[in-house]
């Protein structure tokens, strides 16, 4: 015994918008994730943000 009717014109647009968007995330998420194991595995000399001098930020004193 089934009183459910069937989806609105409305429901079913809404819903492909849905899908639509959850797959704009859910790339967004995975090119966030790609970008980061990228750079974690290039690694090399990471500087961070740590307030401290950054020699090769810096001039040598009889440089330009």
């Amino acid at each position: 015994m089934s009183n459910f009717r069937p989806d609105h014109e409305l429901h079913q647009r809404r819903r492909g918008r849905n899908f639509g968007l959850l797959a704009v995330l859910i790339g967004f998420v995975a090119l966030v994730f790609l970008l980061t194991v990228v750079k974690v595995q290039n690694g090399g000399k990471v500087e961070a943000f740590d307030h401290t001098a950054r020699p090769s930020l810096t001039t040598p004193e009889g440089g330009q």
